[in-house]
């Protein structure tokens, strides 16, 4: 399924304050700026030890999700609190005591979580950096039951602080890193799709890493309804070829988990749902291409009839997967049609 989101954002801006869609970068050399720099927060910094104050924050604010790492120079005492019905993580990447939420120490292999409408504390040590993601109420409990397939009333921590192993918490901080980075690269605004599966692929980490509870066992599939959800995951996307599936919306048509398609993925074909369903589309594109004539459509043309609405990263994906750009494959197809042509008239 595509998560759909209404139009009053996460932060619940004026029609002025709309927000970007990219990546957006501050430098702030006070503590009471860098507070004001966080969208969408009620929040106060202190500095407690001597010396000039540098911020850093780098932030996405999409839809229903602010994603965002910030870095402080100095010893901070913040006061913090989110608007209601909204979830906060909050991922230091420094080592272990550096930092404590309500007097809670955050661990090394630990992150915070607090809930929104309600005030909480945290103190951060000097050369402080952490990620941040808060995801509107509604939007968590509705992907956690249509996607992951978990109630998630009465079953979100109840503790300021979860743990959830070192190495989750350094493979969620390098995922949210490439997210930030990605975006700061491409600098255009992000498309609805983009952020729907930006959104989605972040709520999913969220879910692996343990951040949030994983839905009860329950038994596999037998492999010949294996087979028969990747055949149905198959026509669905050739179906609906001119707008990109992502995997959200195909666990809502298959009725199945994210865990379940995704292991039955690896089962038959030996690779991830969203690798496979984007070769499809990319084979697709290239036959329509290889099939091209003079009077042919454009490249551009062909992408946007396989859901690649995003030219260069279809340019991109296409030459990974096959080794020549896309025109180059639409030149060679006209230049062999016109060769074929040639050769018939001389005959």
């Amino acid at each position: 399924m595509t998560i759909e989101f209404r139009t009053d954002s996460l932060t619940a801006p004026t029609q002025a304050q709309q927000p970007s869609f990219c990546v957006q970068t501050c430098v702030a050399y006070d503590a009471d700026e860098q507070a004001r720099n966080l969208h969408g927060w009620n929040q106060t910094y202190d500095q407690l030890t001597a010396g000039r104050f540098v911020g850093g924050l780098t932030e996405l604010c999409l839809d229903h999700m602010q994603v965002f790492v910030e870095t402080t120079s100095h010893t901070l005492r913040q006061t913090c609190e989110v608007q209601e019905d909204a979830y906060w993580f909050g991922i230091p990447t420094c080592p272990e005591g550096s930092g404590r939420i309500d007097a809670q120490v955050i661990a090394g292999d630990a992150l915070a979580f607090r809930p929104g409408g309600i005030e909480f504390e945290l103190l951060t040590s000097a050369g402080y950096e952490i990620f941040g993601v808060v995801v509107k109420g509604d939007v968590l409990r509705r992907y956690a039951a249509e996607v992951e397939r978990v109630g998630l009333v009465d079953r979100l921590p109840n503790t300021e602080v979860v743990s959830i192993g070192t190495a989750r918490k350094e493979r969620l901080c390098a995922s949210l890193r490439q997210l930030l980075d990605d975006g700061a690269a491409n600098g255009a605004p992000l498309s609805s799709f983009a952020r729907n599966n930006l959104q989605a692929s972040v709520l999913a980490s969220l879910f692996d890493v343990g951040a949030l509870p994983a839905g009860e066992q329950v038994e596999m599939p037998t492999r010949g309804r294996r087979q028969s959800i990747v055949s149905e995951a198959r026509e669905y996307v050739l179906a609906n070829r001119d707008r990109a599936i992502n995997v959200p919306e195909l666990c809502e048509r298959l009725y199945v988990s994210r865990r379940t398609l995704q292991y039955c993925f690896q089962d038959v074909l030996g690779m991830a749902p969203a690798t496979y369903l984007r070769a499809i589309r990319l084979n697709g594109a290239r036959r329509d291409l290889c099939n091209a004539s003079h009077a042919s459509r454009s490249v551009q043309d062909v992408a946007a009839a396989w859901g690649f609405w995003h030219l260069s990263q279809f340019a991109t994906d296409y030459r990974k997967l096959f080794g020549m750009r896309p025109s180059d494959t639409l030149k060679a197809a006209i230049n062999g049609r016109a060769q074929t042509d040639d050769y018939s008239f001389a005959h």
